[in-house]
């Protein structure tokens, strides 16, 4: 089996288990007593704070241990714009945040806070000159993460941090996907990540907090972790966590020459061995293991469910493979396809066999998902000039699939109505459209669901 999803979480690594196991012998007293038990746990945390604090490139006493990153991530956000209250209450996120950055903002929003989402361009990253732009003197806090967990593009922080800087507004930085590869760059005032994302065992986050940031933390809280972190540490998570880390840096270097030139490969190769695909994703400014395609006429989930029978893990932001059938927020705010999206995060040893037998594999496992879903017959009628497709209750792909079925059949400059009732077909007509050279005229109410307009040019 070919694990290719560590962006969503990386296997133990061999240095994070032997820290473990020896942590769970010396360190499970409490590390606040001072008998030599607890001397020793405290030792063994005093060790692994300063181990992550160069890691990170801070202070150690800036460094907190969080039971996660999503809670690393809350406990920022909410201190950050507690402690910075008399400021204003402005939030600003970008359109491709993490969902916890999302949800931390869509809680302050409800406690009558405001949020500014800053979009980003068709590769993931956001416009500098737009994120300063949506500073303002109320702004309590800014957010912006290192690189999209979705399709791997690194973001502008220490540009963005330059704009927060002069405008005296503290950054937050969600560095989950990025901290194993190396120390984000810049002057950020707080950091998030989260262990399991490099080698580390789950259930360990972090939290960095610049001196001189104005930080109050919110909730219950007690004399550990600088009470932004109540409650018990698991030392022995800890200390793994750290060591993993330590050791992933040391290997990042060479890891990351090796493994962008496998996902280079596949960038360049899967568009030769499949049509209708759209890969995604800044091609230069992107984190070494991470490609990301979109493949036309495909169901995600089926998809993904083939390349499991074919032994390959792979993730997907597309539409079909959530419960809410809505198109992944990531996706959607950069405007590209949804339907069939296959994300690869190589982990670090990947094999190049493996890589090349996935590209042997995935022409044959799209063609027969292809096959599968079939094309309907359209139900089309003509209308004032204008073809209408009747796609109400049928999920994408359908719509798009029988939109690409019938535009060949109108003159050039003729219109399509496309009739859906589908969330993710917002998303994926206009991205078709994109590829495929027509235009795109928007969309407008129908008596069922929603009408997209597209216009022949070729």
């Amino acid at each position: 089996m070919s694990y290719f999803d560590v962006a969503s979480a990386a296997p133990l690594h061999a240095v994070a288990r032997q820290a473990l196991l020896a942590a769970l012998d010396d360190g499970w007293a409490d590390p606040s007593r001072l008998y030599r038990e607890g001397r020793k746990a405290r030792m063994l945390l005093d060790a692994a704070r300063e181990a992550a604090a160069e890691a990170v490139g801070c202070r150690a006493d800036e460094l907190s241990f969080t039971p996660s990153g999503t809670r690393a991530v809350h406990t920022g956000v909410a201190g950050a714009l507690a402690g910075r209250r008399r400021t204003g209450r402005h939030l600003i996120v970008s359109a491709v945040e993490h969902s916890s950055v999302l949800h931390s903002a869509e809680a302050w929003e409800a406690d009558g806070g405001q949020v500014t989402r800053v979009p980003v361009r068709r590769t993931g990253a956001v416009d500098v000159e737009s994120y300063a732009a949506a500073l303002r003197p109320d702004t309590a806090l800014a957010c912006l993460q290192s690189a999209n967990h979705e399709v791997g593009t690194e973001q502008p922080v220490a540009a963005v941090a330059e704009a927060c800087r002069a405008a005296g507004v503290p950054l937050l930085v969600d560095a989950a996907q990025s901290l194993g590869w190396g120390r984000v760059e810049g002057g950020w005032s707080l950091l998030t990540a989260s262990a399991h994302k490099w080698g580390g065992p789950s259930g360990v986050g972090l939290l960095v907090v610049r001196k001189g940031v104005r930080f109050a933390a919110q909730g219950a809280s007690d004399e550990r972790e600088s009470g932004r972190a109540p409650g018990f540490e698991n030392l022995p998570a800890i200390v793994a966590a750290a060591a993993s880390l330590r050791a992933v840096r040391a290997e990042a270097e060479r890891e990351a020459v090796r493994l962008r030139a496998l996902t280079a490969r596949i960038r360049a190769r899967v568009p030769e061995l499949v049509p209708d695909v759209e890969v995604v994703g800044d091609p230069e400014r992107r984190l070494p293991g991470i490609v990301t395609f979109s493949c036309l006429y495909v169901d995600g989930e089926t998809l993904l469910h083939e390349l499991d029978r074919e032994g390959f893990s792979v993730s997907s932001g597309s539409s079909c493979t959530s419960s809410t059938l809505t198109p992944s927020h990531v996706l959607k705010a950069m405007g590209v396809l949804s339907e069939g999206n296959v994300r690869v995060s190589l982990p670090t040893g990947a094999a190049e066999a493996d890589v090349e037998r996935f590209l042997e594999v995935l022409p044959g496992v799209v063609a027969g998902v292809r096959e599968k879903l079939g094309a309907p017959v359209p139900v089309a009628v003509t209308e004032a000039d204008v073809l209408v497709v009747d796609a109400l209750g049928k999920r994408c792909p359908i719509p798009v699939i029988e939109l690409a079925k019938v535009i060949g059949t109108v003159p050039v400059g003729g219109r399509v109505r496309v009739l859906s009732d589908d969330e993710a077909a917002r998303l994926d007509i206009p991205a078709w459209c994109e590829m495929r050279g027509q235009e795109y005229e928007g969309e407008e109410k129908a008596e069922k669901g929603t009408a997209y307009l597209v216009r022949r040019l070729t």
